[in-house]
């Protein structure tokens, strides 16, 4: 009988027996008899993860994770036109807000079905319907004329963008082993987090000097290109379809390059279908939600949420408060986000390579050995320690340099000051989101992109509500003030994360164990009948 995806654990020939079990568990026997023997070998150590060359890895993340710009580039690049086409429809720029809150009510909730057909048929197909939606939103929102059809047509751009950053992190998981995949994850995050540094730069450029309809039609041309270069390029990467690379994918999911030389690369050896994963038979966009009942995936989601919220919220009004305090044009302020987003890049070559670093570190206390290529074995391994010991000083220093910056911005303090302070929070939040990403791919590996979904529906719907209580809360109490109740949050924050930190293994070895007893039970009662 097989175990649930989460909990199945592999034999890994590679493993020393190190005489302690993580985090000083009672005995190392007893911890590793809590988890099942395998019945698979999906994730052997004696071959690699993917057949595909590390240049090919980064060539489909790469453009995986520009597929996930689209988002945030959607919402960045509106903000400055917003006034523009309020006047040119003649409706008030309140009644035109309602575009943005339509985007986000869709925003939450359409990734948990891109995310269940991702997993179910595959990450291309989910791609290329995706940025086919969008593309045709935004010549729609280029041509249309009237309030109605700007509302709808923005329902439907954020349809087609909402699930392409879940879609990214499915990637990142069927390419990367889990020593790998802290690195590969920061492709998406850090190509994702240049959207809103990008986007009010080009959308404010294009408004002014172009027209409000540009912004669309450069919108609509760079999904264009971007579709064209998934169909020809783009080869399947999920692992319930394709494996480890070495089976070919149904015929009509073959890239164009891939049908050019005949649907199978020469340079692999035969397919070897036991890599081959299980997959769902029918898509549920209820997955994403059924994941959120495990209290290690919501804790573990809901502390990335409060993070992400309290920053969007935060540099949400960065743009207003360096209008009023500093009396900066569009473009300046647009100019001003740049920071923020080189903390994010920057982070893939600095931070984000302290979490492989310490994954490695920890594998080789815990008697893992790591193999580049080769998808380590966890089962006994303490991936909550591995993944989020350095979680809890960059939020803590995080913390204080967001208050830092509230109370900078209140008495007027020189603007370098101010944006080296939220570069180095960029810096060290994006460490601490990359991690918490790959710990939730790690615990959910097959279900990658509905885990990807459902962290993005809590984020959402926590800075939602982050960003329609800042505008009033900073009103009432200023700026100051705001950033350091924010700051106080993310330090609470830290609490639910301390939980995982404790006991997370824990709770997967005794669902391990109950899945092991109930498979026993039913063997008995299938031998004695």
């Amino acid at each position: 009988m097989q175990l649930s995806t989460r909990y199945q654990q592999e034999d890994d020939p590679n493993r020393r027996d190190s005489g302690t079990s993580p985090k000083d568990r009672s005995s190392d026997e007893s911890s590793k008899a809590a988890f099942p023997e395998p019945d698979n070998d999906f994730e052997s150590a004696e071959r690699p993860w993917t057949l595909l060359s590390e240049t090919k890895v980064k060539s489909l993340l790469v453009v995986a994770s520009l597929a996930a710009i689209t988002s945030p580039l959607s919402t960045s690049t509106y903000y400055p036109s917003i006034v523009a086409i309020a006047q040119d429809l003649g409706v008030s720029v309140a009644k035109a807000n309602l575009t943005i809150s339509s985007y986000q009510i869709l925003q939450g909730l359409s990734p948990t079905v891109t995310a269940a057909f991702a997993d179910s048929y595959g990450r291309r197909p989910a791609l290329l319907v995706c940025l086919t939606i969008w593309s045709i939103a935004n010549l729609g929102l280029a041509l249309q004329t009237d309030f109605t059809a700007l509302l709808l047509l923005r329902c439907l751009q954020s349809a087609g963008s909402s699930g392409t950053f879940a879609l990214a992190q499915a990637v990142t998981a069927d390419l990367a082993t889990r020593a790998e995949r802290g690195k590969y994850m920061a492709y998406a995050m850090a190509i994702s987090a240049m959207g809103p540094v990008v986007g009010p730069i080009l959308g404010g450029l294009l408004t002014q000097y172009r027209g409000w309809r540009s912004v669309f039609w450069c919108l609509a041309v760079f999904g264009i290109v971007l579709n064209a270069t998934i169909f020809v390029f783009f080869r399947e990467t999920a692992r319930s379809v394709v494996g480890d690379g070495s089976v070919p994918p149904q015929r009509w999911n073959l890239s164009l390059l891939q049908m050019r030389n005949g649907g199978q690369d020469s340079t692999f050896p035969r397919p070897n279908l036991d890599t081959v994963e299980r997959r769902q038979k029918r898509p549920s966009p209820f997955t994403s939600l059924m994941l959120l009942l495990d209290k290690e995936n919501l804790f573990i989601s809901a502390t990335g949420g409060l993070l992400y919220a309290g920053y969007a919220s935060v540099t949400s009004v960065l743009a207003s408060q360096l209008q009023q305090r500093y009396h900066y044009t569009a473009v300046q302020v647009g100019l001003c986000y740049l920071p923020v987003g080189f903390g994010s890049l920057l982070a893939y070559r600095t931070t984000v390579l302290l979490i492989d670093w310490n994954f490695r570190r920890e594998a080789e206390k815990q008697g893992l050995r790591i193999t580049k290529g080769r998808q380590p074995d966890v089962s006994g391994f303490d991936l909550e320690k591995a993944r989020l010991e350095f979680a809890f000083p960059f939020v803590i220093v995080s913390a204080g340099l967001l208050a830092a910056y509230g109370w900078q911005m209140q008495y007027h303090m020189p603007l370098p000051a101010i944006l080296i302070t939220m570069f180095i929070v960029a810096l060290l939040l994006t460490a601490v989101m990359v991690a918490n990403a790959a710990l939730l791919t790690d615990l959910n590996r097959e279900d990658a992109a509905a885990i990807g979904a459902a962290m993005n529906l809590i984020r959402l719907l926590l800075s939602a509500g982050a960003v329609a209580v800042i505008g009033p809360l900073n009103k009432a109490v200023g700026i100051g003030w705001t950033a350091t109740v924010t700051a106080v949050l993310w330090v609470l924050s830290l609490l639910l994360l301390g939980i995982v930190y404790r006991d997370g293994y824990s709770w997967r070895a005794d669902v391990a164990s109950d899945d092991r007893g109930s498979s026993t039970e039913l063997a008995g009662l299938v031998r004695g009948s």
